[in-house]
């Protein structure tokens, strides 16, 4: 098994977005190029402000659903490590 990676950048705009990716600085990149999600592309530049392993890409997928539900002030405290 692969080991995948769940990820969170935020935006220029202060917004966060989701997501998973087998190299997440390599995703930053591409988000920066505007090839991401259709989400950063006008929220350029975005910078990665956390990173979680996963196992593998269906235990990434659910994290990252779980990590997208979550509010605002949860994915803070999950980027500064608050338990």
């Amino acid at each position: 098994m692969t080991a995948c990676y769940c990820y969170i950048v935020q935006c220029a705009d202060g917004t966060y977005y989701t997501g998973w990716a087998l190299d997440p600085e390599k995703r930053v990149a591409v988000h920066n190029r505007g090839r991401g999600a259709k989400y950063t592309r006008t929220r350029l530049p975005v910078k990665l402000a956390y990173v979680e392993t996963q196992p593998d890409r269906r235990t990434a997928m659910i994290r990252e659903r779980a990590i997208k539900q979550m509010t605002r002030e949860g994915k803070q405290k999950l980027i500064r490590g608050d338990r």
